[in-house]
């Protein structure tokens, strides 16, 4: 399922390119904020379209759903199926469906909040990754993914750090841990370079 991996871009002539992982998706969001000027997402890469809607399986769940109105699994099942499809829009009310039924299902929480901030919600983005952390404070993907939004969604690059560092102390051998790793490491060069660039004696020409 692709929503173990989203699309994480640290790019532009501070960070350089860094297109990897973001949990959800392999595309980043359509229009996001860069970080920092002039950083800018990435464009997705050639032969990640996300796969067209299985719109039999998606009627056949959510008339399942309709015939049992207690079961979260098939609301979380058809949540993943628009996921995977890209639908944002329309997984997110049945997450939020299934959350009703399933309030401390973390992984859960975390893909509300990915949906959100694929929807461009940013402050809802982060409050829901906050649940899944009230959860499972250590849980990965929740971790990266709340260090992505703060970055990518916030332009809070001293949060997401932190996130981030988090995810390394858990478990640096983890994917989330290399992937983390990588966006560390773009902070440090983002960091490097602007120190470098402060450091231009006063009379020098642009």
């Amino acid at each position: 399922m692709r929503r173990d991996s989203l699309a994480f871009a640290l790019s532009g002539t501070v960070f350089g390119l860094l297109v990897g992982w973001m949990i959800g998706t392999q595309q980043v969001p359509e229009s996001p904020a860069p970080p920092v000027a002039p950083a800018a997402a990435a464009a997705p890469a050639a032969g990640n379209a996300p796969p067209p809607l299985d719109q039999a399986r998606a009627s056949a769940l959510e008339q399942q759903a309709r015939a049992e109105p207690r079961n979260a699994a098939v609301r979380i099942d058809l949540a993943n199926l628009y996921f995977d499809a890209e639908r944002f829009a329309e997984a997110a009310p049945w997450y939020e469906a299934a959350l009703e039924l399933d309030p401390r299902n973390a992984g859960v929480n975390t893909d509300l909040g990915v949906v959100y901030f694929y929807t461009q919600q940013m402050d809802r983005a982060l409050a829901q990754i906050d649940r899944a952390l009230a959860i499972d404070a250590r849980h990965l993907k929740a971790l990266l993914n709340q260090g992505i939004i703060r970055a990518f969604g916030k332009q809070d690059l001293v949060g997401a750090a932190e996130s981030w560092e988090r995810v390394v102390a858990i478990a640096p051998d983890s994917e989330e841990g290399r992937r983390a790793k990588q966006g560390l490491d773009g902070l440090r060069s983002a960091h490097e370079a602007s120190a470098a660039q402060g450091a231009a004696p006063a009379g020098a020409q642009p």
